[in-house]
């Protein structure tokens, strides 16, 4: 047990320390006019969102950009009165696409994207944000500041995510978390370091980076499309990564089921489809947050000392994501058991695959395509 709690406590020591500062609040964008107006389009794929489209698109509308904006909306063969509710707004700057079959090799939500662009024409920049995304006047015009302000050639946004129910004030801060963990945002916004990655609800990219890296048929088949889209774009150019005070999302998750759902849909493809790469996280992850409360409770000596650290450490690290979902303190100390529970979906995703079922979403079934 003394080598498993000193190997605990110098992990946390490095992710405190030498881990991207992941455990920081920010960065976050404050609403800003860009000094040009370049052109933007905004593409949104959407497949069975009637509940949401409406409040999604008037709110896309209702941007106080000053340049030319277009909206998108491309029906990704809806099943409900997805395209209805959408025409029915009747704004001229909203043109709506039905989408076309979907050829193979693609995922579903790229092939929608990738008729959005097509139709988009010569914008400057391409805004793609989710079907269930509610943004603030100032959100558009912020996102294309940064990107002029710093050349970037893709600029995304964690938004606020639901935390209403028992389920998602206990599970979703800690999906925020865990997502800073693994993609630190210091390092994703560092030219320099490989480190890639994008929040797929508000990714602001500029139109002259999607045809260097050979338009978004270069990750057609993605089921991680916002990071395997981001690591091509950081591939010859910048990018940045924060959280957004500008949009939200307005999918509910009310029980712990549809977050685990929402979790395994893609767990084992983060994974490559990897039995050891598995097996490797499932022991890191019982090292890093099982150990050290273990070690707390049950030893005695020197064991009890390096997990309360550790333990510490975790709950400290925890504490500015808990703030800025308005959540208690307390929570912190319940991170081992949440951590848990994102384990056992992760296996379950795995074992998902195994049974066939592959990742599903929206009445879809994808099975063994890469990230």
């Amino acid at each position: 047990m003394l080598t498993l709690a000193v190997l605990s406590a110098v992990i946390w020591v490095y992710l405190i320390f030498g881990h991207g500062r992941f455990w920081q609040a920010g960065p976050v964008l404050t609403p800003c006019m860009p000094l040009s107006r370049p052109g933007v389009t905004v593409v949104v794929p959407a497949r069975d969102e009637a509940a949401s489209i409406d409040r999604t698109l008037r709110s896309l509308l209702a941007q106080d950009y000053p340049g030319p904006f277009r909206v998108i909306l491309v029906d990704d063969q809806s099943t409900d009165a997805t395209a209805d509710i959408a025409r029915r707004i009747g704004d001229p700057r909203l043109t709506v696409v039905a989408g076309a079959a979907r050829p193979a090799g693609w995922s579903g939500k790229l092939w929608a994207v990738f008729q959005g662009i097509a139709a988009a024409g010569a914008a400057d920049f391409i805004f793609l944000t989710d079907a269930d995304i509610v943004h603030q006047s100032a959100h558009l015009s912020t996102l294309v500041a940064r990107a002029e302000r710093d050349d970037l050639d893709l600029v995304s946004e964690m938004v606020e995510l639901a935390c209403v129910s028992w389920a998602e004030c206990a599970l979703v801060p800690a999906f925020v978390f865990f997502f800073q963990l693994l993609y630190p945002f210091t390092w994703v916004n560092d030219s320099l370091h490989p480190t890639a990655a994008a929040a797929g609800g508000t990714i602001l990219v500029r139109n002259r980076a999607l045809r260097r890296i050979g338009g978004i048929e270069a990750v057609r088949g993605a089921l991680i499309d916002d990071v395997t889209l981001a690591k091509a774009v950081k591939q010859g150019g910048r990018i940045w990564l924060g959280h957004s005070a500008l949009a939200k999302s307005i999918r509910p998750y009310p029980t712990a089921g549809d977050i685990w759902r929402m979790i395994a849909r893609t767990a084992y493809v983060q994974l490559r489809y990897s039995p050891l790469l598995l097996l490797v996280t499932t022991i890191g992850m019982v090292v890093t947050w099982l150990v050290p409360p273990y070690a707390a409770l049950f030893g005695s000596g020197i064991v009890f000392w390096l997990g309360l650290i550790a333990w510490a450490l975790s709950a400290w690290s925890y504490g500015p994501t808990l703030r800025r979902f308005g959540r208690s303190a307390a929570w912190a100390a319940a991170l081992p058991a949440i951590a848990v529970f994102y384990m056992a979906a992760t296996i379950g995703s795995a074992v998902n695959h195994y049974r066939g079922k592959g990742v599903a979403w929206k009445g879809r079934a994808y099975q063994g395509t890469g990230a």
